[in-house]
């Protein structure tokens, strides 16, 4: 519910609004108004700067989804893609990027800094099975330490999950997540 929303923004807003009349209720000898101010506006203002700076940002869809896509969701995503789909498209705090942890349990990307960075996903259907696209920048891991880990990609991302690696461009790398029956 909360990851829909920036909790970082309407901190600043809250506390910055009773923060604002707190001090007018300082200048004006209006004294309950000036302690809620004071007490509530405050903190709540530090707190939504706090997480304002430690904020990241939701990904964004690449390509809206179909409703043909969305019935193929309904009847065939594992839990796992459902997990990331909704992972990665809300607000999160304290990480450095999404799926930061499963990228360094995967061991892609040596450095944070040379990690592969999720610049957006989408939903298709691949002969008539629902797939969750990654798109990633991947500037620092080449397509063929991504398809060496194909197999590792499927054992982490499943069961149920087959998984497929391609290069569109220079250094963007899409994985495709593409459910499948258990056998």
């Amino acid at each position: 519910m909360f990851g829909r929303f920036s909790l970082g923004k309407l901190g600043l807003f809250v506390g910055g609004a009773l923060t604002l009349v707190g001090f007018f209720a300082y200048f004006t000898e209006r004294a309950t108004l000036n302690l809620v101010g004071f007490f509530y506006g405050i903190p709540l203002l530090l707190g939504g700067l706090a997480l304002s700076a430690a904020e990241l940002q939701p990904v964004p869809f690449s390509q809206p989804t179909t409703s043909d896509v969305l019935a193929l969701r309904e009847q065939q995503a594992t839990e796992t893609q459902n997990q990331i789909r909704k992972d990665v498209t809300r607000y999160r705090y304290g990480q450095n990027a999404h799926l930061d942890s499963s990228l360094d349990a995967l061991q892609l990307g040596v450095m944070d800094d040379e990690q592969p960075i999720l610049q957006g996903i989408r939903e298709e259907a691949i002969a008539g099975s629902y797939a969750l696209v990654l798109e990633f920048d991947s500037e620092y891991v080449s397509l063929e330490s991504w398809q060496a880990k194909r197999d590792k990609l499927e054992r982490f991302f499943g069961p149920g999950i087959r998984a497929e690696v391609a290069e569109p461009a220079p250094h963007q790398i899409e994985i495709k997540l593409i459910s499948s029956p258990v056998a």
